[in-house]
């Protein structure tokens, strides 16, 4: 069987420039999946690519949310449909799921390539994460693992187009799937469900073999077993670094996620905020092995979205992403224990206080309810 290679993209620049020379090489088909798809000059940039693809005979599918992408209409999608390109709305706002949302990102290409990551397809992503654009990071695929990926593009495609009465229930236990695609690549899929996902089931045990965990991402606010998964991992000597946002484009889950710093400071774990532009990747480092996908450590990626995440070890993909966390820790700040305490006032850790509740009570109380 021939390996599986992989390439990471750094940037959103870089991702956008391969993803428009990618669509221009394609010669049978297209399948991508996620969660925004922004009518600004770079959706219309990716749009118009895919238009002339399709007219050049490549068979075209566009998933993108329903509430991710909300806020235009079929008008700027009318050229690529009217090439042949199919476009289809995962849950759409008047099917009355609008709390169960599908947050993954995944570009096939010719069946021979594919991506997984944080992009979306709106301005915002394309930048270096310095001095422009949100930092974040792709993993570019060729060799048997598409094949895994490719399958599960087409199930949720199918499931878009389902009537929302079919979907599980989301009082019910989540329907887990960890699959191995190809050697040292593992695939874990996760759909709304009130247990913990197979993603953090997996990432726990990863924690407790790692002596050195790296976790870099945008939206943090963990479960208690998670928690404690980490600090038993510091209490048995390991070291975990957490990379998280200074500046968000949500206010409530930044303050959601400091809302959790006194306690894992006190445990040991060391936390560090990124500064320049608005940290937006999921990037999960180990010893061993490192995960690339679309899932945050909150609430809603573990328990109410649908997501697609990647386990890989081989070493020098490892490697780099290892290096990938050590760049964006170069323009981090460290949060003090000592000072942390001090460093807010009262109104703001009752801010903080509030949106953790908000999020990690409310919000999946309401999704169930209201889905």
């Amino acid at each position: 069987m021939a390996a599986t290679v992989g390439r990471w993209h750094r940037t959103g620049r870089e991702f956008h420039n391969f993803l428009l020379k990618v669509i221009s090489e394609c010669r049978r088909s297209i399948s991508i999946e996620c969660y925004i798809f922004a009518p600004d000059e770079v959706g219309a940039r990716v749009r118009d690519a895919l238009t002339q693809a399709a007219a050049r005979g490549v068979s075209i599918r566009l998933m993108v949310d329903a509430l991710g992408s909300a806020g235009f209409g079929g008008n700027f999608w009318r050229p690529l449909l009217n090439a042949g390109g199919q476009v289809r709305l995962f849950n759409p706002i008047s099917s009355g799921r609008i709390f169960v949302r599908n947050h993954r990102k995944l570009f096939i290409f010719d069946e021979k390539i594919a991506g997984v990551g944080g992009f979306n397809v709106a301005r915002e992503y394309v930048g270096d994460g310095v001095h422009d654009g949100w930092a974040d990071c792709a993993l570019t695929l060729e060799g048997p693992a598409v094949a895994g990926l490719m399958g599960a593009f087409e199930i949720q495609w199918r499931r878009a187009d389902e009537s929302p009465v079919r979907f599980a229930a989301l009082s019910g236990i989540q329907r887990k799937s960890s699959t191995r695609i190809a050697d040292g690549v593992r695939m874990i899929t996760s759909q709304p469900g009130a247990f913990a996902s197979s993603f953090a089931t997996a990432l726990r045990e990863d924690i407790r073999l790692s002596r050195d965990t790296r976790l870099a991402v945008a939206y943090f606010l963990p479960g208690v077993r998670l928690r404690r998964a980490m600090a038993r991992s510091v209490e048995s000597g390991g070291r975990i670094r957490l990379l998280l946002p200074g500046k968000s484009d949500v206010s409530v889950a930044l303050r959601a996620a400091r809302y959790l710093y006194a306690r894992l400071l006190r445990a040991g774990l060391e936390i560090y905020e990124y500064q320049p532009q608005i940290l937006h990747t999921k990037l999960y480092v180990f010893d061993h092995a490192v995960y690339a996908g679309s899932s945050n450590l909150d609430t809603r990626s573990l328990r109410l979205n649908h997501e697609l995440m990647l386990r890989l070890t081989d070493p020098g993909l490892v490697k780099q992403a290892a290096e990938a966390f050590d760049g964006w820790l170069g323009n981090a700040r460290r949060i003090e224990a000592g000072s942390w305490k001090s460093s807010r006032s009262l109104l703001e850790k009752t801010r903080e206080k509030l949106a953790f509740w908000l999020l990690a009570r409310v919000d999946p109380f309401l999704s169930r309810q209201l889905s």
